[in-house]
């Protein structure tokens, strides 16, 4: 594991609602409106982009929980922004604080835990 992860790290992330992001298209929800799965999405994204630069070459980062909630609605055409900042590194797991914003300010936050991986190892064990 690199000696450059630790707390304070940031990752942003974002998109636009259409079409291929709403609660209609993703069966969420029947509206059109930015779909909670592709917050969810995003917020990994963020995720990501705080630590990837950070970890050893070979190694990556899964998803193990995301616990968050989805407070308001954005409407299609909107610019949605999630952030992610790293607040603790215990092991190979990663800790983070995720948020997500539209034009209108804040539409969803929580947490996010990432495990740190050996992509070919990971990769091996699921073609088991």
């Amino acid at each position: 594991m690199s000696n450059t992860l630790s707390a304070g790290l940031v990752g942003a992330a974002t998109t636009t609602v259409t079409n291929a992001n709403i609660a209609a298209t993703m069966k969420s929800g029947s509206l059109a409106v930015f779909a909670t799965p592709a917050m969810c999405a995003l917020m990994e994204e963020a995720a990501c982009a705080a630590v990837n630069a950070h970890l050893e070459a070979g190694s990556g980062t899964v998803g193990i929980s995301l616990n968050i909630t989805h407070d308001r609605a954005t409407a299609m055409n909107d610019l949605v922004k999630a952030t992610a900042t790293l607040t603790a590194v215990e092991g190979r797991k990663l800790v983070f604080d995720v948020q997500a914003e539209d034009s209108k300010g804040i539409i969803g936050k929580g947490t996010h835990e990432r495990f740190i991986i050996n992509n070919e190892k990971f990769m091996a064990k699921v073609k088991a």
